[in-house]
């Protein structure tokens, strides 16, 4: 009985860890600055309902500790999602703060200001594909 206590103590503090990661998500308004970008506004509210349902499965999988078996092709999507989901709430967040232009302001920075992003974004990706290739 005490595991089944604890399977939904867990499952409960999960789902709401969960449901906050969602909330700040729509709170701070980068799911509609996603669709904005990319012109898919008709299709924000399928954007939430993936979060939801990513955030929901991603915590069914860590509390349970629910083998999937994808092989190694379905791991290496899963990395890749997991490293775009991180790095796209990285670049939101660095948005939503304005750190670029005021960066770009102090250090006079007018051109290659997209190629400086793309830099950033192909050498965090190298870093973490060496990181787990390597198993740092």
């Amino acid at each position: 009985m005490n595991i089944i206590y604890m399977a939904l103590a867990g499952a409960g503090g999960g789902f709401l860890v969960a449901a906050g990661v969602v909330a700040l998500l729509v709170g701070l308004g980068i799911i509609t600055r996603f669709t904005g970008i990319s012109h898919t506004a008709a299709h924000s509210r399928l954007y939430e309902s993936a979060v939801l349902f990513g955030a929901l499965f991603g915590n069914m999988l860590t509390v349970f500790e629910t083998p999937v078996g994808f092989g190694r092709v379905g791991l290496m999507l899963l990395g890749i999602s997991s490293g775009m989901y991180v790095g796209g709430w990285i670049m939101a967040l660095a948005e939503v703060i304005h750190i670029f232009p005021v960066f770009a302001r102090r250090i006079g920075l007018t051109k290659g200001f997209s190629i400086i992003v793309i830099a950033i974004a192909l050498g965090k990706a190298a870093g973490s594909m060496l990181h787990f290739y390597m198993r740092w």
